[in-house]
């Protein structure tokens, strides 16, 4: 086809072939193999296939270092057993060797073994490797570029791709071992920007192999692996024309001693680009013709997406430029200076190192930084231009953005202490390609219908098409995610699709993890496949945050039930087909017949499909009443997170038994007995993903009198052997338990045997299962006296026997008309009802524990401010609680659980514990002034602080100001710690004491009334003195104390004459993090 082709494109011709369908590898186009003489021309590809191609075509041998499922080798191997032959006439020796340590060997041992062919000297060798290997290849490079002379030109072509377990992607994308190892071995080094080019990069790093040991290193996660159309690819005729008439033109200057290897470089470049008609550089710019700053970048993500980026922003004047280094090694500097504008006042490497401790260790440079400010110091002695250079560090597992890479450019464009514009974020894409997103499960029927689709779509030749796939193996038991990208316009795109046309979810509980709704544009459709469809479970299926934020995109939503198709019920594979009948119908309804047509190709199944989706399809209403559904507490979409790819396919299944929570003693003891054989381990809180501690009450002192309706009191833990550490601002998470009397007369009502072995999951992790008895569970584990969400009385209502509890509990669930939104209201905030008492209320809904466990909250820790400094009193630590309690509308009385708890522990009672770090921090300096605002027991963190600034003096520091601003309603009863302030502000420590009680005299007084009376004080120490203001408590005192500050900005400012805007300067402290809020 005169408009390129997809390669061994297999239309689904009905039966068996529809079914035998399936991606082989996602470094293969559309997953699928593809023959050696099928690239050429205008085709479909992956950039990971053209790296094959070339080595293949050149090499006599291929040495492939690829870790199971990377499948770098995978047409290679495939050209191979199909005796392909390579530009040399035959067929190329593929192995695929083992990553270890000595795995070079092989690699010299064949080139310099006695019998081998000294008439192939000339040919080159390549080697095929992730970086993971480069560390296992070292030794072997290193003995290779010894005796380079002597040797076969050798090229490396590496997938910048490396598996990381500490980190949350699993898979990084590593240029760090390849620009070491060039750096370290004097090895050539050359980059992609992205598949259109690497074909070329891939031949001129094994031409560059003819001076150096070479290496070609390109994106091994997305780019490597996306399938896109390419034009002009060479075919094996060509490469080795093309290879032969470039070193043809060189051979007596790759001679030449006097030419250094940046020189023979330079020779190389000149012949290629001639031959082939491009316009490549060692050093390529792109952005404002007269940038002020520029940043230096080397990677195919990078260089892609920050050349999109720069050239946009130039659009917008914005004065900055990107310099790609194409070719790392040899380090061209002449090159490099002769790309920078003359306006370059700075210079900013973008450079990438291991990990994120190296991103915060000062002392580490990327390799990059420390080439390019060599540059720029040489050219600066001769020249007297001197731009700064500075080095921006990024982690290997960094995930390259539109929006962060703008974000990135526009501060380097910046000023110091410059706040940027707020601007609409750059859209690369053209307006007329269409972007769609799927969502499925890795072992599900349709998981390959993107891909189908992509290759039915890239049949015509006035389109080009993208297709990419990544998997997350460590969600929902396997998701993958395909975006497809259609266009008339060639597609670069090294970015995840962020504004979709369309989006398809294949599995609905994919809504619960991912941000799907949020990845799609205004106006755009959702299409979800949802079996046994019913109208009136919409609510059921969709989040309350889902069909809020589907109503505020203004979307529209379709559903596909395959459970409406007699056909596909008939045989579940045609699933998948009926799943894209549907994506045309919706998002290409201009070439569904003839899709149609190209998918059917002779069979009838697609007919009756076709038919079927008149009734399986249907669209969904979005009410305007979802605009203004109200949100229940922690109830929010998935942070706006795309998937992590951690893995390129699907892991295989093992069947295994499903995990039950109910269990025997015998089943616990086996556990115990045989760690070993069950994976039992024995710690504290295992199941939590903090560190617990446990430690022991030392003082329980009530500070309200015992007759006043507030109960107010202090309680000190002794640290003991317990090894706790715990920093100034920080919390203490108190791990509660529930009341004993409480749960024993649940566990008698509810008729179940506290000493059952169950198994439950963790407070702190519901992902993570730990054995308990019954009675534990209730005690520790499972919230039975908490408040229940909506989302329980929905849960609840499956169980019940009794059609009118049934229909009671849905309505409340659901909120399915107004009255059951107002009992529902009622129910929570004044009844304050607990998972028990609606146990209690409807008998015939009586789950199971196994059940109460799924559909109950766990317990979670609660986390209090801690109120003293551990260089103070080191060895124990010191909260200061308020109970919580009331009495419903029955009469009942209701208690906060861990307040409640912590009221009644005994003097030596142990407690477990965790700490939380928080944003309440001292100044730097201990000369900074602190205003500290705080009611009640907002006060807690403010006694660590005076305690803090108090040990500080008496270390011989000198310390600034400290102000301390309280509240409370009576001095008598809460004077909170009042001797405590008053022996500080006699020593000197405390230097404002404003105290604010507010019922003690006729017309009330707050802390802001207090503040605005010293506004003079705070002007001085605040503004002038560089001080940082506190705030904790309650919320409703925010805007009040934000108003002082916002006035107390505009009065020092028309003091000095100028004008300043109170509101942005306060929202700039805060910024900055000279104003704190810890209120709830």
């Amino acid at each position: 086809m005169s408009g390129g082709s997809s390669p061994n494109a297999v239309p689904p011709n009905g039966g068996d072939e529809q079914q035998q369908y399936k991606q082989r590898s996602s470094a293969l186009p559309f997953g699928q193999d593809i023959a050696l003489s099928s690239v050429s021309g205008p085709t479909y590809l992956t950039a990971q296939t053209l790296v094959q191609q070339v080595a293949y075509a050149l090499s006599d041998k291929i040495l492939a270092y690829s870790p199971d499922t990377f499948d770098l080798d995978i047409a290679a191997r495939a050209w191979q057993d199909g005796q392909e032959k390579n530009a040399l006439g035959d067929v190329t020796g593929v192995q695929s060797m083992e990553t270890r340590v000595g795995a070079g060997s092989i690699a010299l041992g064949y080139m310099f073994s006695p019998d081998f062919d000294l008439s192939k000297r000339h040919v080159p060798q390549s080697i095929i490797a992730s970086a993971a290997s480069l560390q296992h290849l070292r030794l072997a490079l290193d003995q290779l570029s010894l005796l380079y002379d002597v040797a076969n030109p050798t090229a490396l072509q590496v997938a910048a791709v490396d598996y990381a377990a500490e980190t949350k992607s699993g898979l990084v994308t590593d240029y760090c071992s390849a620009l070491t190892l060039a750096d370290e071995l004097g090895m050539g080094l050359v980059s992609s920007k992205d598949a259109y080019e690497v074909q070329h990069m891939s031949l001129l790093s094994t031409v560059l192999a003819s001076v150096l040991p070479s290496m070609h290193v390109y994106d091994g996660i997305t780019v490597g692996r996306e399938t896109t159309r390419v034009v002009d690819v060479l075919n094996v005729k060509s490469l080795k024309r093309t290879y032969d008439a470039v070193l043809d033109t060189v051979k007596e200057d790759l001679g030449s001693k006097r030419l250094t290897a940046e020189g023979k470089l330079s020779k190389l470049m000149l012949a290629f680009n001639a031959e082939l008609g491009t316009e490549y550089k060692c050093f390529e710019y792109h952005g404002h013709q007269t940038p002020i700053s520029v940043m230096v970048v080397f990677g195919t993500v990078e260089a892609s997406l920050s050349a999109q980026v720069a050239e946009a922003l130039a659009k917008q004047d914005v004065k900055i430029g990107v310099i790609n280094v194409r070719v790392y090694r040899p380090f061209a500097e002449e090159d490099f200076i002769e790309a920078l504008a003359p306006t370059v006042q700075q210079i900013t490497v973008l450079g990438q190192v291991k990990d994120q401790a190296g991103v915060v260790d000062g002392s580490v440079t990327s390799s990059l930084y420390a080439d390019v400010i060599a540059a720029v110091n040489f050219q600066s002695s001769t020249s007297g231009r001197e731009p700064g250079v500075y080095d921006i560090k990024y982690a290997r597992e960094t995930v390259w953005t539109v929006a962060k890479m703008e974000a990135l450019l526009r501060q380097l464009n910046s000023k110091p202490g410059e706040t940027p514009k707020e601007t609409i974020p750059l859209q690369l894409t053209s307006p007329d390609t269409k972007q769609y997103t799927f969502w499925d499960t890795a072992a599900s029927g349709s998981a390959s219908a993107p891909l189908m689709l992509g290759q039915m779509l890239s049949d015509d030749s006035s389109l080009n098409v993208a297709a990419r796939s990544g998997h997350d193996n460590l969600v929902q038991g396997g998701v993958i995610r395909t975006d497809l990208r259609c266009s008339p316009r060639s597609i670069e795109a090294a970015y995840s699709v962020k504004e979709a046309d369309v989006v398809v979810v294949a599995e609905e509980k994919m809504l619960k993890d991912f941000t799907v709704v949020s990845s799609l544009k205004g106006e755009g459709t959702l299409l979800l496949r949802v079996p046994g469809w019913k109208d009136e479970d919409i609510e059921k299926k969709l989040s309350t945050p889902v069909r809020k934020a589907i109503a505020a995109r203004k979307l529209s939503l379709f559903v596909l039930d395959p459970a409406a198709s007699p056909k596909a019920s008939e045989e579940p594979e045609l699933e998948s087909y009926l799943l894209q009948l549907a994506f045309l119908k919706i998002a290409r309804p201009e070439v569904y017949e003839s899709g149609l047509k190209k998918l059917q190709a002779g069979g009838d199944e697609l007919e009756a499909l076709a038919k079927d989706l008149e009734a399986a399809l249907k669209r969904v209403d979005v009410p305007e009443s979802w605009l203004t559904l109200e949100l229940e507490e922690n109830e929010s979409l998935p942070p706006p997170e795309d998937l992590n790819v951690n893995s390129f396919s699907a892991y295989e299944r093992e069947e295994s038994e499903p995990p039950t929570y109910l269990r025997d003693w015998a089943t616990a003891a086996k556990g115990l007995s045989f760690k070993e054989a069950y994976g039992t381990s024995i710690a504290l809180r295992p199941d939590l993903g903090i560190k617990t501690s446990v430690i022991h009450v030392k003082e329980h002192r009530r500070l309200t009198p015992a007759d006043y309706d507030r109960n107010t009191f202090h309680i000190e833990f002794d640290l003991g052997d317990s090894g706790l550490k715990y920093e100034i601002g920080e919390a203490l998470g108190i791990h509660a338990e529930n009341d004993r009397a409480e749960v024993e007369q649940f566990i008698k009502w509810y008729g179940l045997k506290a000493e059952d072995v169950v198994e439950v999951p963790s407070r702190d992790d519901p992902d993570l299962l730990e054995n308990r008895t019954v009675y534990q569970a209730l005690m520790q584990n499972v919230d039975i006296f908490g408040r229940p969400p909506k989302r329980f009385y929905e849960a609840l209502s499956e169980f019940a026997s009794e059609e009118k509890e049934k229909n009671d509990l849905l309505l409340l669930g659901t909120g399915g008309n107004q009255e059951a939104q107002v009992e529902f209201k009622r129910r929570a905030e004044v009844d304050t009802v607990t998972f028990a008492d609606i146990l209690l209320e409807y008998p015939s809904a009586h789950p199971s524990f196994h059940d109460i466990v799924r559909i109950v909250n766990p317990m979670k820790r609660r986390e209090y401010s801690v109120a003293s400094s551990q260089k103070v009193t080191p060895n124990s630590i010191s909260l200061l609680i308020v109970t919580v309690n009331w009495q419903d509308p029955k009469g009942r009385e209701r208690f906060g659980q861990a307040t409640r708890y912590m009221d009644a522990l005994p003097k030596g009672a142990p407690v477990t514990v965790s700490i939380k770090p928080s944003v309440m921090k001292l100044p730097p300096k201990t000369t900074q002034p602190i205003i500290m605002a705080g009611l009640g027991t907002g006060l807690a963190p403010f006694r660590a602080f005076v305690q803090e600034r108090a040990w500080q003096r008496e270390q011989g520091m000198p310390i600034g100001d400290v102000f301390l601003y309280m509240g409370s309603r009576h001095q008598k009863e809460e004077y909170l710690y009042g001797e405590e302030w008053e022996a500080y502000q006699d020593a000197g420590v405390i230097t404002l004491l404003g105290r604010a009680f507010s019922r003690d005299q006729p017309q009330k007084i707050y802390i802001q009334d207090r503040m605005r009376q010293t506004l003079g004080d705070i002007r001085r120490a605040y503004l002038k003195d560089d001080g940082a203001v506190y705030l904790c408590g309650p919320t409703w005192p925010v805007p009040e104390v934000t108003s002082v500050l916002e006035e107390a900005v505009e009065v020092e400012a028309a003091s000095q004459g100028k004008k300043k805007d109170g509101q942005k300067e306060i929202e700039r402290l805060k910024e900055e993090g000279k104003y704190v809020l810890e209120v709830y």
